[in-house]
């Protein structure tokens, strides 16, 4: 069996690929935009780009990670990972893998639009899928958390978030076990948490205004708004049981 990962110079790609090799024998191989950032050995490296298809070669992969990419408009990123869909198709990959985010075909969060449409190309392919819908990660949260005094906008919204480390594992897992064709993966914590409980005495209440004010991202601030609204509050039992133990819970 050939497993093939896109995103693998990145911080979540990386570690995947880190525990498919502590996990199989099998060939790896990594497609990554500059094969002089990744670094790991016994592995093959192509260079790849979402943005220019022709670049793309997935030839030879039984299983097909791609790990959803980071442009900056919902368009672009719905494009890319078309191409490579497409490409994955040409290749005759036999199972593709997609890192997708938490009920990606009804959340409201303004980003679910590019894993929806995505999660929709690839069934309309026709080849066995999975979709490791992953929630929220600590990681986005520690800076905040660590503040002297954390201004945020979601009021005591609770967040099911998980290490990205947990969420890499579960990626390995699907690649190198079998019995996950055309599954759906709600990712999440084995416990949630708010930022009053956390932050204490240092959390201050304000506005989803008041932040954009600051010069927040919107993008930020929408995930904020969804915190606030229960979005990402529910305990999800699917990671505790692809990585057989319940994820790691933040610490601030």
């Amino acid at each position: 069996m050939t497993i093939l990962i896109t995103g693998a110079t990145g911080q979540l790609g990386n570690a995947v690929v880190r525990y498919v090799l502590d996990r199989t024998n099998e060939q790896v191989i990594v497609s990554v935009r500059d094969p002089k950032k990744f670094t790991l050995d016994g592995v093959e490296v192509r260079q790849g780009d979402f943005e220019k298809p022709e670049t793309l070669d997935f030839r030879g992969a039984d299983k097909l990670l791609i790990v959803s990419g980071e442009a900056p408009d919902t368009e672009t990123r719905i494009q890319q990972h078309s191409n490579a869909v497409a490409k994955a198709v040409e290749a005759g990959v036999g199972h593709i893998l997609y890192t997708s985010l938490t009920d990606a075909d009804t959340s409201t969060v303004g980003v679910a639009a590019v894993h929806k449409a995505t999660e929709e190309a690839i069934r309309a392919t026709g080849i066995p899928y999975t979709f490791l819908r992953n929630g929220m990660y600590h990681e986005n949260y520690l800076g905040v958390l660590a503040a002297d005094t954390v201004a945020v906008s979601t009021k005591d919204g609770r967040i099911a978030s998980a290490a990205r480390d947990d969420y890499a594992l579960a990626a390995a897992v699907a690649l190198t076990t079998e019995g996950h064709e055309n599954q759906t993966y709600e990712l999440t914590g084995s416990t949630s948490w708010s930022f009053p409980e956390l932050a204490g005495d240092r959390f201050r209440d304000v506005s989803d205004d008041d932040l954009l004010a600051a010069g927040l991202p919107p993008i930020v601030v929408d995930f904020f708004k969804a915190i606030r609204e229960g979005v990402f509050a529910e305990v999800r039992p699917d990671l505790e049981k692809l990585i057989g133990r319940p994820s790691r819970p933040i610490a601030v």
